[in-house]
């Protein structure tokens, strides 16, 4: 079966060359003419996806022309002819793309599902509930690889800070879900032509017999930088899915019985040193599982999953954490939390479902009932996720929201985690109000949590206003986390604080053609306090001044600078099992006293520089350097910082891809220049596609961390003792490093979504002396496969 599945996709991804049939015109809707409600034709009949129009019905389908330059200069016309032809049938929608390209090359690669970005690309963005707030979103580069998600707007499009732009345009989709839908495209003289059909199954739309959906079609050109757009829309305005164009007159759409069902096999071997120190294995499965998705209606899902394999097909990136308050984010992976996730996002990430480490079952409902948004999750943990390792925590959420007016939203969020006699419960309004081009977010809550016969309770409260503008944006923002406040069920990055930001951004574009498009200085002005000294009245606890200028070249090249202004307070909250080793009364003997930082507050400078190159045929890179005065968080004293980020990407064939990323920070005490903590991050990650559906990939990082032992910098330079919990007493810090390298490989056999095959094999080793590469000790291994296949009920 897999043989024929690779032979048939290894034909599809051929370039084959045709003459369309002859046929009459189709009524032409002219996007530059304001031409954008389109009567959309309804053809019962069935067709092959093989990214050639030669069928008489492409002749008869509508036509979408005259395309706008949509970024970075919005409002004047395409360089480059796009036309896109649209029909339906009783099953799904049909779309075939013409993309002419007389101006530069094609670029075009075999690449995984949703790695087409760094391609010209196409995406279609369908409002299949025709409310200018959410959409699906497909999207096909020049050979037809996919690249699909979802956009919910949710009123940031005001840019600015590090990453530039007073106005974004769009928001960027979340392209965690993958949908099913046939796609296949080829390359032709001067351009090239993709097919894509859109089963209804794969989509959630209104019940009414006729509907009208929203349709943008957004065009990249990667050898100029330019995005074009069917529909003329502006970069200023307060909602880009407002300004789309729509498909009007779809009639008795048959999605039929929607019935998914994908059982799945896994098996792994995990290898590590025994008490003995020699190697052991430890193998696990095969274990059966699965998942059922239902479409109760054309707007409503129910999914249950029993024992399913949550393992990860790749490591998580590594990140560093810049201040010891704020927790790491890790994104969502797993495919049963990934159908309908858009539907639980909150201003507050409320709802975080890697809290759900392994569950023994759960049940999702999610989608539309009575013209509300609803989204409900069930799920029963394994003991592992625990706090004591003797209950199986049971996780509840809900999640409902309602459209008001043309542009506004409100929400309710209700979630609770029980794990035996402990306990978490919150619950919290939100909404997002459209007024003109601004927009005015808000979320209330209050959490009750019980954990070890301790109870404790607080609130949280957000409130930000933004507005884009040709010339002028804006985004304030106004935050508050009560220290008592705790969420078992989603992600707070740090509690505890009061925020007040204000940005302010000006929009200056350049004439088309010239060197400097668009260019965007912008100042922030920021402020927190401790929470409990805000509700006291006191001042500010850490100040920032923000000045960012960002430019955008001709060609896609993006330019920035800032510079920062900060103050930061000493804040007692990260050094509660600090302690200070000084000489005894009368110098006799060592005592332990309290760490205060000396009350100091720390002034920083730093400045920061960025570029990214646009992505061309075989090479893009980007890069971020922020260098000067910082607080050193190890000491609480001032240092001198130097943060990297660089990035490259090298694709010397269509079918190979070599991305490049390190990372480093490294923290100097001001006093004497010694180093006092440093991280380096150098990731390597390699991917050949041998064909549309079958992958390898090759990753290697390597993450070293050295620190030095600790004392209390600029003030007493007396050692820093810090609290072990295991010997019950405070020890003194002593210089350390950890050198870790992790490898991974894995073979990836994915037809189509929900049926996948996974091979792979991750290893970590250690060695005493960084970047050494020698002397390695292995800590752990292991083997895992995979295979899973969808059964979809009706094709």
């Amino acid at each position: 079966m897999l043989h024929f599945a690779l032979l048939a996709a290894l034909q599809g991804a051929m370039p084959q060359a045709t003459v369309p049939a002859a046929g009459p015109e189709p009524r032409v809707y002219d996007g530059r003419a304001g031409h954008l409600a389109v009567s959309i034709p309804r053809h019962d009949t069935a067709i092959v996806v093989d990214g050639v129009l030669d069928e008489a019905v492409w002749s008869n389908a509508a036509l979408l022309t005259g395309f706008s330059r949509f970024m970075p200069i919005d409002g004047i016309p395409a360089e480059d002819s796009t036309e896109v032809r649209v029909w339906y049938g009783p099953t799904a929608i049909h779309f075939g793309i013409r993309a002419r390209e007389p101006h530069g090359d094609v670029h075009a690669t075999l690449a995984d599902r949703d790695r087409i970005f760094s391609d010209d690309y196409i995406l279609l963005f369908l409002g299949t509930f025709n409310d200018s707030r959410q959409s699906f979103v497909f999207g096909v580069n020049p050979l037809g690889v996919q690249g699909d998600g979802v956009l919910v707007e949710r009123g940031t499009l005001v840019g600015g800070g590090f990453q530039g732009g007073s106005t974004q345009g769009r928001e960027s989709p979340d392209l965690s879900p993958d949908y099913v839908y046939q796609s296949k495209g080829r390359l032709v003289d001067g351009g090239y032509e993709v097919e894509v059909r859109i089963p209804f199954k794969s989509l959630r739309y209104q019940g009414n017999p006729e509907q009208t959906w929203q349709l943008h079609v957004v065009r990249q050109i990667q050898h100029s930088g330019f995005e074009d757009s069917w529909a003329p829309a502006q970069r200023a305005s307060a909602s880009f899915l407002g300004q789309a164009g729509t498909l009007t007159g779809l009639r008795n759409l048959a999605r039929g019985l929607t019935l998914d069902f994908t059982p799945e096999l896994t098996g792994r071997v995990d290898g590590a040193r025994n008490g003995a120190g020699r190697w052991d294995y430890d193998r696990s499965g095969p274990e059966l599982g699965g998942t059922v998705r239902w479409g109760i209606s054309n707007n409503l899902s129910l999914n249950g999953t029993a024992n399913p394999d949550f393992s990860q097909v790749e490591s998580d990136v590594s990140q560093i954490q810049f201040d010891p308050r704020d927790a790491l984010f890790f994104p969502e992976k797993r495919p049963f939390f990934l159908d309908g996730l858009e539907l639980f996002q909150t201003p507050f990430n409320l709802v975080y479902t890697r809290r759900i480490v392994q569950p023994v079952g759960a049940v999702k409902l999610a989608g539309q009932a009575l013209g509300t948004n609803l989204g409900i999750i069930s799920a029963v943990d394994e003991q592992v996720a625990s706090a004591t390792g003797d209950h199986h925590p049971v996780n509840n959420v809900l999640r409902v929201q309602k459209d008001v007016g043309g542009r506004s939203r409100l929400g309710l969020t209700y979630t609770d985690r029980i794990d035996g006699d402990n306990w978490n419960r919150v619950g919290a309004v939100d909404g997002r109000i459209g007024i003109g081009r601004s927009n005015l977010t808000f979320q209330a809550g209050l959490s009750k949590t019980k954990e070890f016969g301790t109870e404790l309770s607080g609130p949280i409260w957000l409130a930000r206003l933004s507005q884009s503008g040709k010339r002028f944006a804006f985004r304030y923002t106004f935050s508050g986390i009560d220290p008592e406040f705790r969420t078992r069920s989603g992600f707070i990055s740090r509690g505890g604080d009061v925020n007040l930001s204000f940005t302010n951004i000006l929009n200056i574009q350049g004439k088309p053609g010239a060197l400097v498009e668009t260019f965007n200085p912008d100042i922030t002005l920021n402020g927190t306090w401790t929470y409990d000294r805000f509700m006291d009245g006191k001042g500010v606890r850490d100040p920032k001044l923000h000045i960012n200028l960002n430019a955008g070249l001709r060609g896609g090249w993006q330019l920035g600078a800032s510079l920062l202004l900060e103050y930061f307070n000493y804040d007692p909250r990260i050094y509660t099992g600090y302690a200070l080793e000084v000489p005894g009364p009368g110098g006799i003997g060592l005592d332990t006293v309290p760490f205060t930082g000396g009350n100091q507050r720390i002034p920083n400078r730093d400045y920061v520089i960025s570029f990214s190159t646009p992505s061309w045929q075989g090479f893009s890179a980007n890069a971020f350097l922020l260098a000067g005065q910082d607080e050193n968080f190890f000491e609480w004293a001032s240092a001198e910082i130097i943060f990297a980020d660089v990035g490259v990407q090298f694709r010397p064939t269509d079918k190979m891809r070599v991305e490049g990323r390190y990372r480093q920070n490294d923290y100097k005490r001001r006093s004497d220049h010694t180093l006092v903590g440093r991280q380096r991050i150098p990731r390597v990650k390699v991917e050949y596609q041998l064909a549309r559906p079958l992958f390898i990939r090759l990753v290697g990082e390597y993450n070293t961390y050295e620190q030095d032992a600790l004392r209390d910098n600029g003030r007493t330079e007396a050692p820093i003792l810090i609290f072990n919990g295991g010997v019950g007493d405070y020890v003194r810090t002593t210089a350390f490093s950890d050198n870790a390298f992790r490898g991974d490989v894995l073979v990836s056999f994915t037809p189509v979504p929900g049926t996948v095959f996974f091979a792979g094999y991750g290893s970590t080793l250690t060695e005493q002396e960084s970047f050494k590469l020698s002397g390695f000790r292995r800590q752990s291994d292991g083997f895992f496969l995979k295979g899973s296949y969808l059964f979809r009920v009706g094709g």
